[in-house]
């Protein structure tokens, strides 16, 4: 170090007032060795360079699932997309646009919200689309739309439509599309034919996405939620419908008491008629009981009856001997017995 340095410091401590017992203070500057250091400073300041331009300019892209990219040399795209990874480009003169290839859905729906809200979970919320019917009368449909870049075609399609492309594909085609299926009805109409539009909205968007050139989207699903009249038309089509019902339930309540009167009747009929055809089969089977007793009481029959009976005459007088035993014309046995005992001690036999 340098004397008068020293001669600096001695002084600050007080050794120039001549206080010996204090102790001098030396300092003694650091030194520094840059032996070898120059011969490795090109590479070292290299590294640092390349360092802050990764830092700065950041000249690479990472395309993650889902995802497409599309690198751009001044102005060109390239019409191969590149697929998820780590991708480097050329600063100032290339970049890479990054863009979602996932499913998307626009929905139009009655809110206070701003026209159009994108969000990034790849939903696109609209206003109602307001349309005409067939008498210029102003409906509102919401509906909603899925879809997706064809991943296949995203370097074109950026390139034909730029980012906005689903406000010049998707939005007027659907707008376009409702328009002209709800203009072939009366608000009065739609509700009864809601099955019919839905249907024909999804023809109609269908097959205009389907039909551009390249197929720049897949179209995934097309969903009618809701039409919405004017409160007018809505408070006449209430009324008709509620005069609908009440001559609905008027008839029902006819046919109900017809149906329990005819009822009442075909009762009392099949009532009467059970009855009689219960006489009849009475009447036929005592008349068959007849024919068949009739037809049974032949010669042989009457001959085992008359003695059948005679034999019980005979065990009657043996019992009773005074006893007198007359049978009436029309019996089972044509003989008549007369008691021998009796006065005039007679007897007779006929036959009838």
């Amino acid at each position: 170090m340098p004397a008068d340095l020293n001669d600096y410091f001695n002084k600050k401590n007080g050794n120039s007032s001549g206080n010996k017992d204090k102790q001098s203070f030396n300092f003694k500057a650091p030194e520094f060795n840059f032996k070898g250091f120059g011969k490795f400073s090109p590479l070292i300041y290299t590294l640092i360079i390349l360092v802050l331009i990764l830092v700065l300019a950041k000249p690479f892209a990472i395309v993650n699932e889902g995802e497409k990219g599309i690198k751009v040399t001044t102005g060109s795209y390239d019409p191969v997309p590149l697929n998820s990874g780590l991708h480097f480009f050329v600063p100032i003169f290339q970049k890479i646009i990054i863009v979602d290839t996932r499913q998307r859905q626009m929905t139009y729906t009655t809110s206070e919200a701003p026209t159009t809200i994108q969000q990034s979970s790849g939903i696109v919320e609209k206003s109602s689309i307001s349309v005409l019917d067939s008498r210029g009368l102003t409906v509102l449909v919401n509906i909603t739309v899925k879809y997706s870049l064809n991943p296949d075609e995203v370097s074109r399609t950026i390139a034909l439509y730029n980012l906005n492309w689903e406000n010049k594909i998707i939005d007027p085609t659907v707008r376009d599309v409702v328009q002209s299926v709800i203009g072939k009805y009366t608000a009065e109409e739609l509700p009864a034919n809601r099955n019919a539009i839905a249907q024909q909205i999804n023809d109609g968007i269908t097959k205009t996405i389907t039909s551009l050139q390249n197929a720049p989207v897949w179209l995934q699903d097309v969903h009618l939620r809701e039409i919405i009249l004017p409160a007018s038309v809505k408070e006449q089509i209430e009324r008709v419908q509620i005069a609908r019902q009440e001559a609905e339930r008027a008839t029902q309540e006819a046919i109900r008491k017809a149906t329990l009167a005819e009822g009442e009747a075909n009762a009392t009929i099949i009532s009467s008629k059970g009855r009689a055809d219960a006489a009849r089969i009475e009447a036929d089977a005592q008349a068959y009981a007849n024919k068949e007793i009739a037809q049974s009481l032949n010669n042989p029959l009457l001959n085992l009856k008359q003695i059948e009976v005679q034999g019980k005459f005979n065990e009657a007088l043996q019992n009773n001997k005074d006893a007198k035993i007359f049978l009436t014309p029309g019996g089972s046995v044509p003989n008549i017995w007369v008691d021998t005992k009796d006065t005039k001690q007679q007897s007779s036999v006929g036959t009838r």
